[in-house]
């Protein structure tokens, strides 16, 4: 498979527009599960791509009004590249979503010199590491290799009865978007998500002490407004969270796979359970997690 195949085109993809300010891009955050927003610009009748701007960055730099001062540089790919050179690309770079930009803009400016492809082209769509595992999920990327090796050993835990805002700081200095909750017998009692947080923290922003005082649900950053933009992480300085243990907060019907699982039904248990990590066992033995980036790792290798 090519891009092409799998990627969302421009016509379904939500953009801002250049000049423009956060308010543009928060428009969308707050109405949309999106984690970021591509930013495009009109060139000659042409739409061209520009950067992206992601709700973290909106977060980490909330001074700042102007778009071209927000955007991240992320990469971008054409829609006749391969899916599994996308891939590589996704894996390598950390990204999560790729800009889809004109092929002849790209291969023109690629002759003029220098190894590394420009940013700016033609925009013609986005393609997410959701939509590589999807195409694994229906077979229409093939691969027969199963999960083991493409699991890690090292399992981000934490134990059920800890305190949420703890399980919370294990999230944030793991750099991990899961935690497998552990109970009074070491055993796996069910898998805690950044999303569980999300769901149940109040944003505290400008407030002194927190207490039970939150902006109006019509202020900027209002909780409600920003909580269902995707799975990325939100920096905790802002937020209060609940001070129940994480059992209360988990999720105890935990989708897991064992070392022999193929590639693809690992895939489809991903997207048929909207998750992005699965607990590996061996019995009831916890020996591994599988992402699903490990997943796009099987593709090129």
């Amino acid at each position: 498979m090519n891009v092409a195949d799998a990627m969302t085109p421009r016509e379904d993809v939500v953009t801002v527009e250049l000049p423009g300010t956060r308010e543009d891009v928060l428009e969308y955050l707050q109405e949309q599960s999106f984690s970021s927003v591509p930013v495009v610009a009109e060139d000659g009748g042409e739409v061209e791509y520009r950067g992206l701007v992601s709700r973290d960055v909106l977060i980490e730099q909330p001074d700042e009004d102007q778009l071209v001062m927000l955007m991240d540089d992320v990469p971008s790919t054409t829609a006749d590249t391969s899916l599994e050179e996308v891939a590589r690309l996704m894996f390598d770079e950390g990204e999560r979503r790729i800009p889809v930009v004109d092929s002849a803009e790209r291969s023109s400016a690629d002759r003029s010199g220098g190894d590394e492809p420009p940013e700016d082209g033609e925009f013609e769509g986005i393609v997410t590491v959701t939509d590589v595992v999807h195409a694994i999920a229906t077979g229409d990327q093939e691969t027969d290799d199963t999960v083991e090796g493409h699991s890690s050993g090292n399992v981000n835990t934490t134990y059920e009865g800890a305190p949420l805002p703890v399980a919370e700081r294990e999230l944030y200095y793991a750099n991990v978007p899961y935690t497998v909750a552990l109970d009074d017998e070491g055993r796996m009692s069910g898998v805690l998500t950044e999303v569980d947080i999300i769901d149940v923290a109040r944003i505290v922003e400008g407030e002194e002490e927190t207490g039970d005082n939150f902006p109006d649900q019509d202020a900027e950053w209002s909780w409600e407004g920003i909580k269902g933009v995707g799975s990325r992480y939100l920096p905790t300085r802002d937020i209060e969270i609940p001070n129940g243990p994480v059992r209360e907060f988990m999720s105890e019907d935990v989708v897991t796979v064992s070392a022999q699982t193929s590639i693809q039904e690992a895939a489809q248990r991903m997207i048929s359970n909207d998750v992005e990590q699965l607990p590996m066992v061996t019995g009831e033995q916890l020996v591994g997690v599988v992402r699903d980036v490990d997943l796009l790792e099987a593709l090129y290798e």
